[in-house]
C-alpha cells in the first residue's frame, strides 16, 4: 500500500513557517485552501493550528487576525488533547514575535507539491470514469484540478479583509539621526518609503547621504549604498570619518583609531560603484537580488544620487526619463520593504538661495509627487565659510512640513547637527536676507561716499 503523501520530507521548520504564512497571508491562504489537505501536515499541533484559521473563515467569512487566532487558541480548543493544547500555544507565542525565512519558497514548494496531489486524484478519478463517462465529463475532472490553487488574489476584499485594516502596521523606520526630524516624520524614513534630499551642486548633498547611511550602521542596520558620482573608496573615507569622528584630512595618519572605532559598528555597511549613467534601476535590483542570494537583505538603500541613473526607457523628455526614475526607485523600496533615500539636483535659482523649495528640483518637479518625504539643504557662500546651512522640510507624508531648521554643518569631518527651529517661514528668511543685503549695500555706499569725499 502506497504512503499517505505528506509534508514530512521537508521537515518541521518547512510546516511551520507555512502555517504561519496561512494566518498572515490571507492571499496566500485563499490560494492553498483550495488544495491543502491539513492530513498533509505531519505535526498534529499545526494540524491544529490550520483546522481553526480555516474553520473561522469559514464560519465568519472573515479571515482571522493574530488577535482573534489568539483568543480562539485561548478559548476553543475542546476536544484536543492537553499535549496538542500546550504545542500549539506555545507555538504561537513563538510566530507572534518572528518572520518566516524564505517565504517565497514556502509558498511555491508547498502549493506545488499541494496541486500535484489534487491532480494526482483527478487522474485516479478519470481512469474510473473511463469506461463510464464521456470525454468532456472527463476533461472537466481534469481541468477542474488544474484551476485548484491558481493565483486568485484579486487586491483587498473589503469584507474578507477587514480584521487585517485594523491590525497594527508598523512602518520599521531607520532613523535620520536627527531627533527633530525624527519627531516629524514618526521615527524616520519607513519600510517602502522613499526620500529625497535636494540641493545645489557643491552643498553636501552626498554628505548628507552618508550621514543617513552612518546612523542606520551604528543603529545595526544593513545599508547598500550606491555611488554613481564618486569612488567606492572615497565614499568608504566618508563612512570612516562620520563614523569615527577623525577628520577626512587625518584619515591616513589616524588609521589605526579609526579601524578600532568601526571595528565596534554593529551593522553592515556594502558600498557598490556604477559610472554615472550606466546603471539603471533595474541594474540596482539585479545587484540586490544576487545579495539576497547571499542571505544580505538591506534595511536600508541609499543611491548616490537618482538624477544620475540611465532611464530603463529611453523618452523623448527628460523630464519624464526622471520621473520615471524616481518612481521605479520607490518601487525598488517597496519590493526590499526598506527606506530609500536618494538625492535631486536644483536648478540655477538654487545656488545661493536662503532657503530651497520645491520649485528649485531640476528638471523634474515630478519627481516631488512620488516621494514620501523630501528636505533641501542651502548653503550660501557665507554658510560655507561658517559651517552653516539651512534644511527646509519641502514634503513629509507623515507629519508636518513647511519648517526651517538651522544647521551645523562640517564636510572636513561628515558632521551634520539640526539645530533648534527659529520658527521662520521660508518667505520670512527670504524677507530677511533681502533686507540685510539692502541694509549691506547701503551702508557698503555710504562708506564708498565718504572715502570720495575725504
Amino acid at each position: 500500500m502506497s504512503e499517505k503523501p505528506s509534508f514530512s520530507k521537508f521537515g518541521k521548520n518547512f510546516q511551520e513557517g507555512l502555517c504561519q504564512l496561512i494566518l498572515e497571508d490571507r492571499p496566500f491562504a485563499d490560494q492553498i485552501i483550495e488544495v491543502l489537505d491539513i492530513n498533509f501536515l505531519e505535526l498534529s499541533y499545526l494540524r491544529t493550528f490550520v483546522k481553526h484559521v480555516f474553520s473561522y473563515r469559514e464560519k465568519y467569512n472573515v479571515h482571522p487576525s493574530r488577535n482573534i487566532m489568539m483568543t480562539l487558541l485561548r478559548s476553543e480548543l475542546e476536544g484536543e488533547t492537553d499535549t496538542d493544547k500546550q504545542q500549539v500555544r506555545s507555538y504561537f507565542a513563538r510566530i507572534c514575535n518572528s518572520e518566516v525565512e524564505g517565504r517565497s519558497y514556502i509558498k511555491e514548494v508547498a502549493l506545488d507539491f499541494c496541486r500535484k496531489q489534487k491532480l494526482k486524484e483527478a487522474m485516479i478519478e478519470s481512469v474510473r470514469l473511463l469506461q463510464t463517462s464521456s470525454f468532456d465529463e472527463i476533461s472537466s475532472v481534469i481541468n477542474a484540478a488544474l484551476k485548484l490553487g491558481s493565483d486568485n488574489n484579486f487586491g483587498h476584499d473589503y469584507l474578507k479583509d477587514f480584521e487585517l485594516r485594523y491590525q497594527l502596521k508598523t512602518r520599521n523606520a531607520v532613523s535620520t539621526g536627527w531627533d527633530e526630524i525624527d519627531a516629524l516624520c514618526s521615527g524616520g524614513l519607513g519600510s517602502g518609503e522613499l526620500g529625497v534630499v535636494v540641493a545645489p551642486t557643491g552643498a553636501g548633498k552626498s554628505m548628507v547621504l552618508t550621514h543617513l547611511g552612518a546612523q542606520a550602521v551604528k543603529a545595526g542596520k544593513t545599508v547598500i549604498h550606491y555611488t554613481l558620482e564618486l569612488a567606492e573608496a572615497a565614499i568608504g573615507n566618508r563612512y570612516d570619518s562620520c563614523l569615527s569622528g577623525v577628520p577626512l584630512g587625518e584619515l591616513y595618519q589616524l588609521k589605526e583609531l579609526v579601524y578600532e572605532t568601526v571595528q565596534d559598528v554593529e551593522g553592515t555597511l556594502i558600498i557598490k560603484e556604477y559610472p554615472t549613467k550606466s546603471a539603471s534601476t533595474r541594474t540596482i535590483s539585479t545587484h540586490l537580488d544576487k545579495l539576497r542570494k547571499r542571505d544580505i537583505s538591506p534595511d536600508l538603500i541609499i543611491v548616490d544620487y537618482g538624477d544620475l541613473l540611465r532611464p530603463v526607457n529611453f523618452q523623448k523628455e527628460k523630464r519624464n526619463e526622471l520621473e520615471s526614475i524616481y518612481e521605479e526607485l520607490r518601487g525598488i523600496a517597496q519590493e526590499n520593504k526598506c527606506p530609500l533615500w536618494t538625492a535631486s539636483q536644483t536648478n540655477r535659482s538654487g545656488l545661493n538661495a536662503e532657503v530651497i523649495t520645491m520649485e528649485s528640483i531640476s528638471e523634474a518637479f515630478n519627481k516631488c509627487f512620488v516621494a514620501d518625504f523630501i528636505f533641501s539643504v542651502s548653503r550660501t557662500v557665507d554658510d560655507k565659510n561658517n559651517n552653516t546651512g539651512r534644511v527646509f522640510i519641502a514634503k513629509n507624508r507623515n507629519g508636518p512640513d513647511g519648517l526651517v531648521y538651522p544647521i551645523y554643518m562640517d564636510p572636513g569631518s561628515v558632521k551634520i547637527k539640526i539645530l533648534q527651529s527659529t520658527g521662520e517661514s521660508p518667505g520670512e528668511i527670504m524677507e530677511n536676507s533681502a533686507k540685510k543685503q539692502a541694509e549691506n549695500l547701503k551702508e557698503r555706499y555710504q562708506t564708498y561716499k565718504a572715502n570720495r569725499s575725504k
